[in-house]
């Protein structure tokens, strides 16, 4: 493991001062630049340390706070294998957008004081914005539950500004419903960790040692039968976090009227670090109870992918399909994570990112005909879209290529890694085993397809609407179109994540499961 002094803790701060010099600047294109640079510091990190080191190495910043004085632990920041995706995923993501949301969030704003309403200016947004993308980095590097307890508050907090301040619909009314929803989660989650780790001494999960990770024992082994109560506050927590069917109707709202660029970070980005922390978290203190309800969490996965693809197939508001292709893409995750799999918890991770890309670039694309075809959403007005805006249409077939796992994009990779997990982990001793997962598999993927591409038919082909504006290549456009290729280069570069990947997944589990 390679520990550097106050590499990640930098990589934080820098976006945070650079979102309070521009509270009181004017120079929207600086401060977009200069966030989108400090946000691509921690992806720059992992580059050079491939370069420097080799993907297999951890990298763990040497400063870490000393809290066993209360009973609480080291609060550390490290990148591993499993956290790689992750943290990949909310660099590049959040980077990339910061530069689209200059032209998007100029259109918004002098929209809403068109309106006569009174607004937070373009400085006030990448602030909040800066904020909410160094808390999810905050998370995806935590070794210890209060610590990711107080980065998941922290991103919550923005994100609910984010939409109170800037979003669409009645917004109050909308991000308040997030607020109670997310908090009921963080609430939850905080409870259960509170009683495990008061009654533990420790909330540490990671403990850097000598330089090497060692994880703790699991909750059984220190607390008892009361890891039962902690495990299902913390589970039930996660769940809602992740919207997983039975408590997903928070999402479509909050992320179909969020601003844009925040539906871009909201909907891959935030509700997938519910699932890192399940895996994470979950499989090192609760591996015996997971053990115990893998095939009904798997049933779970399944129902939450075939609901939600089912409900986005229904929608007209693209940004509202979006949200609910979310519910679904979320199933997989949860999918890959409840074999307890070193295969399918590494397709988790990888379709962490996967989605993060293919989901974002789909958001970014909604955005363009938002600001450029003043305000359109419903696609039953849309059709022809691909003549007049080429590039977008391509980028947008990308988008949804990474979510129904074709070539050459990273879904391919990590779907395939989740269903080898899925055959690994139900016995197929009989023909009907063998049928129920042939079957399964097959609808779950089969309806991610007839989303992805009968809404693709909808927008782009057919007769071409009036209306619409040949493309310009500008820098708001090309954005889309940078994220799109990135995830095929992804594709051809995959080995240098699934390495690290599974050599800290066979770690987890081992450590887990024994």
């Amino acid at each position: 493991m390679v520990e550097i002094p106050f590499i990640w803790y930098g990589s934080l701060l820098l976006p945070i001062i650079v979102g309070l010099l521009g509270l009181g600047s004017s120079r929207g294109k600086l401060i977009a630049a200069l966030s989108a640079i400090t946000l691509l510091i921690p992806l720059g990190i992992i580059m050079t340390s491939w370069i420097i080191y080799s993907p297999e190495e951890p990298v763990a910043d040497s400063i870490k706070i000393d809290l066993t004085g209360y009973k609480i632990g080291y609060f550390s920041l490290v990148v591993d294998g499993l956290s790689l995706p992750v943290l990949v995923g909310i660099s590049l993501v959040t980077g990339i957008v910061a530069v689209y949301s200059l032209k998007y969030m100029t259109t918004r704003i002098a929209e809403m004081e068109e309106q006569g309403e009174k607004v937070p200016g373009l400085g006030a947004y990448f602030f909040l914005y800066n904020l909410f993308a160094i808390a999810m980095m905050g998370m995806a590097l935590s070794t210890n539950l209060i610590e990711f307890y107080l980065f998941l508050e922290i991103s919550l907090i923005a994100s609910f500004l984010l939409i109170a301040y800037y979003g669409y619909g009645d917004r109050r009314k909308i991000s308040l419903l997030y607020f109670i929803w997310t908090h009921v989660a963080g609430a939850l989650f905080i409870a259960g960790v509170l009683y495990y780790g008061i009654k533990a001494g420790s909330f540490d999960i990671l403990r850097i040692q000598n330089g090497s990770l060692i994880y703790v024992p699991m909750a059984s082994a220190i607390i008892g039968e009361a890891a039962k109560i902690a495990a299902a506050a913390i589970l039930v927590g996660l769940f809602i976090k992740m919207a997983v069917f039975g408590v997903h109707m928070w999402l479509p709202y909050a992320h179909a009227e969020a601003p844009t660029p925040v539906s871009a970070l909201l909907s891959p980005n935030l509700i997938g670090i519910a699932g890192y922390a399940l895996a994470r978290f979950g499989i090192i203190l609760f591996p015996d109870i997971l053990q115990k309800i893998k095939y009904d969490l798997m049933i779970l996965a399944i129902v939450t992918i075939v609901y939600g693809g089912l409900v986005a197939l229904r929608q007209n508001d693209f940004k509202r399909l979006l949200a609910y292709s979310s519910v679904s893409q979320m199933g997989y995750l949860l999918l890959g994570i409840s074999t307890l799999t070193a295969f399918g918890i590494g397709g988790a991770m990888l379709h962490y990112l996967t989605h993060a890309i293919g989901k974002a670039v789909l958001f970014m694309v909604a955005g363009v005909f938002i600001t450029e075809l003043h305000g359109l959403r419903d696609i039953r007005r849309m059709s022809g879209l691909a003549k007049y805006y080429p590039f977008t249409a391509a980028a947008a077939l990308l988008g949804f290529m990474h979510l129904v796992g074709i070539p050459p994009t990273m879904g391919l990779w990590s779907e395939l890694l989740i269903t080898i997990g899925l055959v690994k982990a139900v016995p197929l001793n009989s023909v009907d085993h063998v049928l129920l997962v042939a079957t399964s598999l097959i609808v779950a993927y089969g309806v991610s397809a007839a989303y992805a591409f009968i809404t693709m038919k909808r927008i782009f082909y057919g007769k071409p609407m009036e209306g619409a504006n040949h493309e310009i290549q500008d820098g708001f456009k090309q954005t889309v179109v940078l994220l799109a290729v990135i995830g095929v280069i992804f594709f051809l570069t995959i080995s240098l994540l699934i390495s690290p990947l599974r050599q800290s997944v066979e770690t987890l589990l081992l450590a887990g499961l024994g």
